[in-house]
């Protein structure tokens, strides 16, 4: 098994889309990218933590590559707006890949560099690429949310 760990705005319509790829086993929603330790969602939301909301998945490489999960990040958000996803805005809402080893790291820059020369969104991509700190998983509340709540996306 391996990890995968992307930011792309509200995590509850992100973790809904990775839940649904063959070969992925598990998702936590959560917060990585700050210096607050066992930041909450409402300390998050402040905008004081450096955090952004993340999905943290877990796959089997054998079925599905990272590379494909990056396929998929990049087509499920807008990685054009700095901080901003929809009618959400602040920094926990930013767009980033926190990779987990340099072939993460690689594979990422390299996609990235590919979208942007091939012109794929109307403008530059802002995402962030950084190696992934320490994770911590969201409130219980919030793990599948959308799922509790019988509803297929946020917006």
């Amino acid at each position: 098994m391996a990890i995968a760990t992307f930011a792309a705005g509200c995590f509850w319509g992100v973790e809904v889309q990775f839940r649904q790829i063959t070969g992925v086993t598990s998702t936590r929603v959560g917060y990585l990218g700050g210096t607050t330790e066992n930041p909450t969602y409402k300390l998050v939301c402040t905008g004081t933590t450096g955090h952004a909301e993340v999905i943290e998945i877990t796959f089997n490489p054998a079925i599905v590559s990272f590379e494909s999960l990056l396929g998929v990040f990049w087509k499920t958000h807008n990685p054009t707006t700095l901080n901003r996803q929809g009618p959400d805005v602040g920094t926990q809402y930013r767009s980033a890949v926190f990779y987990h080893g340099e072939q993460q790291h690689q594979q990422a820059e390299l996609v990235k560099q590919t979208l942007n020369k091939a012109h794929i969104f109307a403008g530059p991509i802002v995402t962030e690429i950084t190696a992934a700190s320490t994770f911590y998983p969201a409130e219980e509340y919030h793990q599948c949310y959308l799922e509790k709540k019988g509803l297929g996306s946020c917006h």
